[in-house]
């Protein structure tokens, strides 16, 4: 099942730099590994936000719930979620 992903990230402007480079540091690795296993197959940034657009490929809505609750930055984001079905035009 393939699902589109909008992510609003807003780290809290009181939480400390060194926490937040870190908690960033580990969401780039956790999130290079879903793409790495085909789990996270698109990733586009928002022009001038931290936000971003993304394509999930998860065998269910609780295996997608899961990868996006592991997120690092999961406590500090907005998150819209769009199930996606084939479109009949396509080819």
């Amino acid at each position: 099942m393939l699902f589109l992903v909008h992510m609003i990230v807003n780290i809290p402007k009181d939480l400390p730099k060194d926490v937040a480079q870190e908690i960033i540091a580990k969401e780039k690795a956790y999130s290079q590994d879903l793409q790495r296993s085909g789990k996270w197959p698109h990733l586009w940034r928002v022009v001038g936000e931290y936000a971003n657009y993304s394509i999930f490929e998860a065998e269910s809505n609780d295996e997608l719930h899961d990868m996006l609750s592991n997120l690092p930055l999961f406590p500090y984001m907005e998150i819209k979620v769009t199930p996606l079905a084939k479109h009949p035009s396509a080819i």
